[in-house]
């Protein structure tokens, strides 16, 4: 497995070798051990699976609250999208910054992304499908969005002037200064 740190520190990008012949490949997406021996001791306990028809649309910017915060593991099954994590813990000096990384079928790159980051993504192809692992279990109480288009974020979706498809909560959701983030950094005083 290939571990690439990002400029968000807890953010990193997972590739897991793909073993391949004439038939195809194989490749252990998830191995708690593996991940254990790299540092990455994360107690998944639910997955996801989402499909979204037209390319351009966006999810996100999604997190959920203590006591029911979750890290997430997130690949793409089929199509291709740019995956984006933002920071929200109060006191990280990368507070409101983002990273944001293309996965694929293709490339089989996967996004860890820890607690206290918002998550969000763009689809690039019809019918990209979009896997995750969770490490708590959904919360309807504890769920929350901040606005995927919020200026003081500035995410490049990378939409090149196309309308994003977009759910009503994500089109509604707060700014990132009206926000009141429930997450606090480990080195905050």
């Amino acid at each position: 497995m290939q571990i690439e740190l990002t400029p968000l520190p807890g953010v990193v990008i997972l590739t897991p070798a793909r073993h391949g012949d004439e038939r195809g490949f194989f490749s252990e997406s998830w191995n708690r051990r593996r991940m254990a021996e790299a540092g990455l001791d994360v107690d998944f306990v639910q997955d996801n699976h989402s499909l979204s028809a037209r390319a351009g649309t966006v999810r996100g910017l999604h997190f959920q609250a203590p006591p029911h915060a979750q890290a997430k593991l997130v690949r793409c099954g089929r199509g291709r999208l740019l995956d984006v994590a933002v920071d929200i813990r109060r006191g990280s000096p990368t507070y409101g910054q983002w990273t944001g990384v293309e996965l694929s079928f293709e490339n089989g790159r996967q996004l860890l992304i820890p607690e206290g980051f918002l998550h969000g993504f763009v689809t690039r192809e019809p019918d990209t499908e979009i896997v995750y692992k969770c490490s708590d279990h959904y919360a309807p109480d504890c769920d929350g969005a901040v606005l995927w288009s919020d200026p003081d974020i500035g995410i490049d979706w990378g939409l090149g002037g196309t309308e994003p498809v977009l759910s009503d909560k994500d089109a509604r959701a707060p700014r990132l200064a009206d926000f009141d983030t429930p997450f606090t950094w480990e080195g905050a005083a």
